[in-house]
């Protein structure tokens, strides 16, 4: 839900925020200094596990909550459990979502190891699961095996580049005819999309709808402003949930401009002008991507994850942005309406959707912040 910064400067005052960062221009340069190291320092470590943890703890995963924790007691062997304080129950009642970050997690370590010469062995739940809700009983194990002859994953090569771009899109640049069979890489789940001008056209009204009803719904926004990260400090301090960083955000933060209170109020510019810009994203797709599984039980949730990462980093290397759209996929009550909707259009025969995108060319953006591999490492 973060907020597009062209849309959100045109929206609040510009003029008085130009002023603003003028006068203020030692704060609207500050950066975070550790949030983004992770990127930066992804595939160091004497062992092959810390080599593919570093990379795995950039995978994409809702709220950028990075609800991962490893245990690595036993040599040569991961354990990866979730850490339950970094649930979303409001929009994520039944930790759906989180489920397939932590497939994510587990499908990049897995590329990371295979362009390491390790071959890795994963075994879902190997203690059980409850398909209602996430325990701290392990999510996997996975055994590491050194093994030359394994093949490299070539869409590994993307990884640092991989992005989820919440900014507006080009409306002036379609997507090239073959975009979609690029990116058909799903090995479980079923992949399909669009890039029909009506149909897009179509799903932008409904993503659109989706959006509202999950910031217009006090328990499910709350939620993501808990989350809301403002400027270099907070991201630093807290490098997940959902961050405003640069100099726009650095001077809104410091006064006053843009504050959890203000995001709430909905009487508010800073509300109405966050409204305006989640919505310019929504506008601006120029395609959409999803993916469906016969069956939604955890196993399948970690598969899905395996796939998203395939779809996304082939996105990457295509050139092409992407930014999932997942509010009409959330099961909570006031979301059933569309949820219904979605399904029948998607999965009228059967099955669940658990992943949807919009697609087309955006602007560079940032990488997300990232807590280092250290803090997610638990007796080891």
């Amino acid at each position: 839900m973060t907020l597009s910064r062209r849309k959100t400067l045109a929206l609040i005052g510009g003029g008085v925020i130009l002023a603003a960062t003028g006068s203020l221009g030692a704060v609207a340069l500050r950066k975070p200094r550790t949030a983004g190291l992770p990127w930066t320092t992804a595939g160091q470590g004497a062992d092959a596990r810390h080599r593919a943890l570093s990379y795995a703890i950039l995978a994409p995963n809702p709220h950028n909550r990075q609800p991962w924790l490893v245990d690595l007691r036993e040599p040569g062997i991961v354990t990866l459990y979730v850490d339950t304080a970094k649930l979303l129950p409001h929009t994520d009642p039944f930790s759906r979502q989180i489920t397939i970050g932590l497939g994510c997690f587990l499908e990049l370590m897995r590329m990371a190891a295979s362009h390491d010469g390790h071959r890795v062995s994963i075994t879902p739940f190997p203690e059980g699961h409850d398909d209602q809700a996430l325990d701290a009983r392990p999510v996997a194990r996975a055994v590491f095996t050194a093994d030359p002859s394994v093949t490299p994953d070539p869409l590994f090569a993307h990884v640092l580049d991989r992005r989820s771009n919440k900014e507006p899109f080009d409306m002036e640049r379609p997507l090239p005819a073959d975009t979609l069979a690029a990116l058909d890489v799903a090995q479980s789940g079923r992949f399909g999309g669009t890039i029909e001008p009506m149909e897009v056209a179509n799903w932008r009204t409904f993503t659109r709808e989706a959006l509202r009803i999950e910031i217009e719904t006090a328990h499910t926004y709350q939620e993501s402003v808990d989350l809301f990260r403002i400027g270099r400090a907070e991201v630093d301090a807290n490098p997940d949930g959902i961050d405003f960083t640069g100099p726009l955000f650095e001077v809104m933060g410091t006064t006053g401009l843009f504050t959890r209170d203000a995001a709430l109020d909905r009487s508010s510019q800073a509300y109405k002008a966050g409204l305006d810009a989640v919505f310019a994203n929504t506008d601006t797709a120029m395609g959409h991507v999803w993916l469906v599984t016969e069956g939604n039980t955890r196993l399948d949730q970690i598969a899905t994850g395996a796939d998203w990462l395939r779809v996304n980093l082939a996105a990457t290397g295509a050139g092409v942005a992407f930014q999932p759209l997942s509010q009409a996929l959330q099961e909570y009550p006031e979301m059933a309406v569309l949820y219904t909707d979605l399904h029948a259009r998607l999965a009228p025969t059967g099955g669940t959707v658990q992943m949807l995108a919009r697609i087309g060319y955006g602007p560079a953006v940032a990488a997300s912040p990232r807590w280092p591999l250290e803090a997610k490492i638990v007796d080891a």
